[in-house]
């Protein structure tokens, strides 16, 4: 982390870090589409076992990165369910038509 010495600094910083952090998010995006592509059922989108799995990663990456692991569930779980959201529509377009 760049320490910074005005206000201006850190936004700079925070606004590359928000660019950053917007690629990745479509990256996983992309990631999310190719299971909706791959999944057989259109239930098996929510998986409540894996969600916790992810949780709990992020909850244990943030401790290593020194991060409030608090913090990082409060932004997993809606991330979470704002991708839900997404497999549902790719999957719904990318199987219509087939039995489910």
């Amino acid at each position: 982390m760049k320490q910074c010495g005005t206000l201006a600094e850190v936004r700079r910083q925070i606004d590359e870090l928000d660019r950053r952090i917007v690629a990745l998010l479509a990256e996983r995006g992309g990631y999310v589409e190719q299971a909706a592509r791959i999944k057989r059922q259109r239930a098996e989108i929510v998986d409540r076992a894996r969600i916790e799995e992810v949780v709990a990663k992020a909850r244990a990456a943030a401790v290593e990165a020194g991060l409030d692991p608090a913090i990082a569930e409060r932004v997993y779980r809606p991330m979470i369910d704002a991708y839900i959201a997404f497999e549902t529509k790719a999957y719904d377009r990318l199987h219509a038509g087939a039995a489910d």
